[in-house]
């Protein structure tokens, strides 16, 4: 023990934070991998839909996490107070706003998107709330650097997500998309470990000055803005792809998209903790692009490692991770990887400007997230063409990021 201990001192927090969270993301992946087996490519499709709109989720929530994270760097104390409790309101209060719209459309995204129940939708919505909570707290741990704390908080809704859902898919005998979804909002309450709230946050009224409010308000309304162009890019193929396919090549298509991911659940790490060092270098008057840089080459070396390892050796990869049945998926396995890899790069670019209070790629995202589902929209005659479809939208989106990263810089050198 003593040795171990001696070890974790030398460590950095943030490359304990990095350990954790590759850990996080394998077991995100055996989560998938073990549903994909259990249920086959059918019963999947719906279970993968399910996770879909947990990444959706996911996305929201983060509006509240970088909020939380970079005015945690920038307030102090009576301000930081303000903050919480702001923060924590608009959390209740959106998270109620989804609650009540996935139960009053429950029934159309059954039909929509071809599910056997409309329950799965209700059961989700119903933990919605605890997510954005459990976000603003993983805000303030990012914020402060408390990496340990931001590690255990991913971990517990991991493990607990892995394990309850397993044990309702042994123990109870329903439709696996109902269990899935039960699994899912069980976990977000286990997310909230570790957890300080306190209820002088909703009770006592303390305020933000107008101009740190309009700063908080602003920073929200672009984040929220970003997040959900990260949501259309994301999300919007699997989705069209359950509405345009059958159950069974829907379901392989979200094998595919779950291996094709990695580069981007890797890369999202590198984003926890590349906006409290921008931050803080802006703050302290220093260059910001070279940390820009570091994260770019890291994410930049993985996804070239992974584009050739599932060109290479595609059969293997998918036969491993998802079976036999899926092995159909294996010539498109390297093109989906490098468009996630593209799409993964250009994130980078997108969350250090938003970190600057930089809105124009924010609106670069958008508008190459709505051509993407537009083409798909046109252009949706095989699978192939769909991921065609999305490899020429983040080639254009990377282009349009390293324009404007160059504009950037070669306009501060000149002011």
């Amino acid at each position: 023990m003593t040795a171990i201990k001696v070890v974790l001192n030398k460590v950095s927090p943030e490359k304990l934070f990095m350990s954790s969270i590759i850990l996080v993301n394998g077991g995100n992946y055996l989560y998938n991998l073990v549903l994909g087996r259990l249920l086959g490519p059918a019963a999947y499709s719906e279970a993968a839909l399910l996770i879909t709109l947990l990444l959706v989720l996911s996305f929201l929530g983060m509006t509240f996490q970088l909020g939380t994270a970079k005015f945690a760097i920038l307030f102090t104390d009576t301000d930081w107070v303000a903050l919480k409790q702001l923060l924590y309101k608009y959390a209740l209060t959106f998270g109620t706003v989804i609650v009540i719209l996935l139960f009053a459309f429950a029934d159309s995204l059954q039909q929509i998107f071809h599910t056997q129940s409309a329950l799965m939708f209700k059961t989700f919505a119903v933990t919605v709330p605890l997510y954005f909570f459990m976000s603003v707290n993983r805000g303030k741990y990012q914020g402060r650097h408390d990496y340990q704390s931001l590690s255990i908080t991913y971990q517990t809704e991991m493990w607990s997500r892995l394990l309850l859902t397993l044990g309702l898919l042994w123990l109870v005998p329903k439709e696996p998309a109902l269990v899935v979804s039960l699994g899912i909002a069980l976990s977000l309450i286990f997310g909230l470990i570790p957890t300080n709230i306190n209820l002088n946050n909703f009770t006592k009224t303390i305020s933000l000055s107008k101009v740190n409010k309009k700063k908080v308000v602003n920073f929200l309304i672009l984040t929220a803005c970003y997040e959900f162009t990260q949501i259309v890019i994301n999300n919007s193929d699997i989705l069209l792809v359950k509405h345009y396919f059958d159950t069974v090549e829907a379901g392989l298509y979200s094998s595919l998209a779950m291996i094709g991911r990695i580069v981007y659940f890797v890369a999202w790490m590198f984003v926890i903790l590349l906006l409290p060092a921008v931050v803080q270098k802006q703050k302290d008057g220093e260059a910001t692009a070279p940390v820009l840089i570091k994260y770019v080459s890291y994410i930049g070396l993985l996804a070239i490692a992974i584009v050739f390892s599932c060109a290479v050796f595609p059969e293997l990869i998918i036969q491993l991770m998802f079976g036999e049945a899926y092995i159909s998926m294996a010539p498109l396995l390297w093109q989906y990887v490098m468009a996630t890899s593209l799409f993964a790069i250009s994130n980078i670019f997108a969350y250090y400007f938003l970190s600057l209070d930089q809105y124009f790629p924010v609106i670069l995202s958008g508008l190459l997230g709505i051509s993407q589902i537009v083409m798909i929209t046109f252009f949706h005659s095989t699978l192939y063409i769909v991921v065609q479809v999305q490899i020429v939208a983040m080639v254009a989106l990377l282009v349009a990021q390293l324009l404007y990263f160059a504009h950037d810089s070669i306009l501060n050198k000149t002011t």
